[in-house]
């Protein structure tokens, strides 16, 4: 924290699932980088798990890790440009990794993480994520409802 200005530098960065939570957590990321003066930075960490695969591929192949991390990143990208359009300034990243570790690890730069309060994972009233970020992260969490 700069202790001249109050204030805490480095970006806003959001988890991004694609799940209806996230989408919120975006928009409201969005809004907070905006009123902060900060760069926003979105994240959609993946796995081989959690990868959707890339369209066009012949059946029975397998994409190579470069193929799922380009594809990630381009369908992250057009997600936030649905969700924020084309005029919003943005760093997109989609590293490979559980979402814990790329969020925490993230965090440590971070002016602000801004989570969904769940993801793809079913009804709980707080995912697992949000809660393991809220307890662990090096900057202030916001989980949006």
């Amino acid at each position: 924290m700069d202790s001249s200005s109050g204030s805490f530098e480095g970006p806003v960065v959001v988890g991004l699932d694609g799940s209806r939570p996230s989408l919120v957590a975006l928009r409201a990321a969005a809004d907070e980088a905006k009123c902060r003066s900060a760069p926003l930075h979105v994240l959609r960490a993946w796995t081989l798990r959690s990868a959707s695969r890339p369209p066009g591929l012949p059946p029975a192949t397998v994409p190579s890790l470069d193929e799922y991390a380009g594809w990630m990143r381009e369908h992250t990208v057009r997600v936030v440009a649905d969700c924020l359009g084309e005029a919003e300034e943005v760093t997109v990243g989609a590293p490979r990794g559980r979402a814990v570790t790329v969020l925490l690890a993230a965090s440590a730069t971070a002016s602000l993480l801004v989570l969904g309060h769940r993801g793809r994972g079913g009804r709980l009233m707080l995912g697992s994520v949000a809660a393991q970020c809220v307890r662990a992260a090096e900057c202030p969490v916001l989980v949006v409802r």
